[in-house]
């Protein structure tokens, strides 16, 4: 008797969590889930790495390595870097001393020495929404001043290893960095320039 008395509260318990389980599982229109309601996972925001990219800038770029071709690239954008960082950018190997030339036309918006990037140009393209970033540089190419306009194809500096960069392997860090209104040459969001230089020549 005693069991069978046991064995009922213990279904009435299981009843009761079960029904107050059911009572608190919101429907689609907030009310009671039914047994025939529809169950649909909910909806969670895309990782990040599917989030929309931005649009690619317009018109073509040169590799701003004298001397390498487009076919000689490999896309390093992805690649992890020390402390948690992505590398926004591609290296492009070349000789120390090789000219870097500017992808595309511009002003040269900012001379810096960085710890990371060593001696760096930030050249911001016409229109102002996109900033062309060149890192690792052994030296800049003789009368290059901020203000200055720099041509596609004009020599802007030399391949180096400064900042973080292996002495063993001198190479030109490029970056291109999406521009909002007011942004400074130190901000913006990085796009991949290898599918861009790839198409270039």
């Amino acid at each position: 008797m005693i069991r069978k008395l046991a064995i009922l509260l213990l279904l009435l318990a299981i009843g009761y969590v079960g029904w107050v389980v059911v009572l608190n599982l919101g429907g689609d229109d907030g009310g009671p889930v039914t047994a025939s309601a529809d169950r649909r996972p909910p909806q969670v925001a895309p990782p990040a790495s599917t989030a929309p990219r931005v649009a690619a800038p317009p018109g073509v770029l040169v590799v701003p390595v004298a001397g390498i071709r487009p076919d000689q690239l490999s896309d390093t954008f992805d690649d992890a870097r020390g402390q948690g960082r992505v590398h926004d950018a591609i290296d492009i190997m070349a000789p120390r001393g090789t000219a870097v030339i500017a992808a595309a036309a511009g002003t040269v918006e900012k001379l810096f020495d960085s710890k990371l990037g060593g001696r760096t140009i930030y050249v911001r393209r016409p229109g102002g929404q996109w900033v062309d970033y060149y890192a690792h540089l052994d030296g800049y190419a003789p009368g290059l001043a901020e203000g200055r306009q720099v041509a596609q194809g004009e020599m802007i500096g030399m391949v180096g290893s400064t900042g973080d960069a292996s002495p063993e392997a001198p190479h030109l860090h490029y970056a291109i960095n999406a521009m909002a209104p007011g942004e400074g040459w130190w901000q913006g969001k990085a796009i991949n320039p290898y599918p861009l230089l790839k198409a270039g020549r």
